[in-house]
């Protein structure tokens, strides 16, 4: 039923889901019910590919998929040769902030880029060793060295020459301390320098907290820091593109934490950062740029705490008022997720009795009527219909399926009628009562 998944892909979608969490990887083999709103992500990509940037909000109740939703877009923009990131907003990662927590951010997303021979993340310093190896081998070219030759430390100038011309064509604000980092990364790189290229990827991902430490490390004067990370990740974009990748897409999760700073001052600020990457977006001030956000209704909507709350925003993000349940527009900024049905449900849980199976080696003994039994059993609990998410049933579900694997003559009947519906929502209505400063 499950093909072309890898082991690996199995194991991190049954551990994953488990543990209440999206798999990093393997997303489009559990993927039901979502056809529409990835034909539209195609189409956007294709935009982006082309030199369009875009901004969406997926915009959902919790557990209703919006964090499969962005795992399912990268896996997408991968496999359309996009370089990727995720990364979740919390208490200390913000869009704006003057104490750390802007480029805190900034390094989350750097951590985590990734392409697709490395979808898990951590891909930087192999995009750097990749464009640096496109200019030793047009700088060879270009002085007719052999490229056995051109790596020799007598040829390192016209190298990192070559490299800071590159970034300086290709980049604005930011570019020449960008430039410089790269080419000391190419120097640890010849010099066979592992210290090095530790510090200049250090600087890169935003981890030089003091101008003097990068300046005594690297020799530069400029950090990466909560008022220019924006710049880098489009100096970034730009390198990506650059190298032949067709864009960068930025996917920023748990929105909710923007809603819950409880200042309205900085949360302001940080709803004001989205309007500036959402107004240059689509003005075509960047080019091949793809950002994505993700959080609740109350986030979008509320008038007090959420984007509505800022007027520039809200103008800009009021869904479009012809669109109905059964009449989409995905072409507008905002696309509401709406909850998988039953019918989709089953067959999603019928994906995963097969990928437990093929992970574990074994052939759980439940059947589609039993599926069925599972599903009316829980269903048809009270509060199911307000708190059930599909978290809560996929973690039911794989947990049943752990019992009867080690303890193969249980009777499943029992434990299906030992379910229970809790809500595992956040509270959201008490952050009203914070005090506002």
């Amino acid at each position: 039923m499950i093909d072309n998944i890898k082991p690996k892909e199995a194991t991190s979608i049954i551990n994953s889901l488990i543990g209440g969490v999206v798999p990093k990887i393997g997303v489009q083999h559990i993927t039901v019910g979502r056809s529409e709103e990835i034909n539209a992500v195609v189409s956007a990509l294709e935009d982006v590919k082309n030199g369009h940037s875009m901004v969406k909000f997926w915009i959902g109740d919790f557990g209703s998929g919006k964090s499969f939703m962005l795992h399912l877009l990268n896996t997408v923009a991968l496999k359309q040769k996009f370089v990727v990131a995720n990364a979740d907003f919390t208490p200390d990662n913000r869009l704006y902030s003057n104490d750390g927590k802007g480029v805190a951010l900034y390094s989350a997303i750097m951590d985590n880029v990734a392409i697709q021979t490395k979808p898990e993340g951590g891909a930087l310093p192999t995009l750097l060793e990749k464009w640096i190896e496109q200019i030793i081998t047009k700088t060879a070219d270009e002085n007719k060295v052999p490229l056995t030759e051109i790596r020799n430390e007598q040829y390192l100038n016209i190298i990192q020459t070559n490299i800071m011309k590159t970034i300086n064509e290709i980049t604005d604000v930011g570019g020449f301390d960008l430039g410089m980092v790269v080419m000391k990364y190419y120097e640890g790189y010849i010099k066979d320098d592992e210290h090095l290229r530790r510090n200049a990827l250090k600087w890169l991902k935003g981890e030089y907290r003091t101008k003097a430490e990068a300046k005594q490390d690297l020799g530069v004067r400029e950090v990466i820091n909560d008022l220019n990370y924006y710049d880098m990740l489009k100096n970034f974009c730009k390198l990506f593109v650059n190298m032949g990748y067709s864009g960068f897409m930025v996917n920023l999760d748990e929105a909710i934490n923007l809603y819950k700073i409880s200042t309205s001052v900085m949360r302001e600020k940080n709803y004001e950062k989205i309007l500036t990457i959402y107004n240059d977006c689509f003005q075509g001030k960047v080019t091949n740029l793809f950002f994505n956000f993700a959080g609740t209704k109350e986030v979008l909507e509320n008038e007090r705490r959420g984007l509505f709350s800022y007027n520039a925003l809200k103008s800009r993000l009021v869904t479009n008022k012809f669109e109905t349940a059964e009449i989409r527009d995905f072409a507008q900024p905002v696309i509401r997720l709406l909850p998988l049905d039953h019918n989709e449900i089953f067959v999603l849980l019928k994906k995963l009795k097969a990928i437990f199976d093929y992970n574990y080696k074994t052939e759980i003994s439940i059947n589609d009527s039993e599926i069925h039994h599972f599903m009316e059993e829980l269903f048809n609990k009270p509060g199911a219909s307000e708190f059930l998410t599909p978290r809560e049933v996929i973690r039911d579900f794989l947990n049943i399926l752990n019992i009867i694997r080690q303890n193969p003559t249980f009777d499943k009947n029992k434990l299906f009628s030992e379910l229970e519906i809790s809500d595992e929502r956040p509270n959201e209505v008490s952050l009203d009562s914070i005090e506002e400063l």
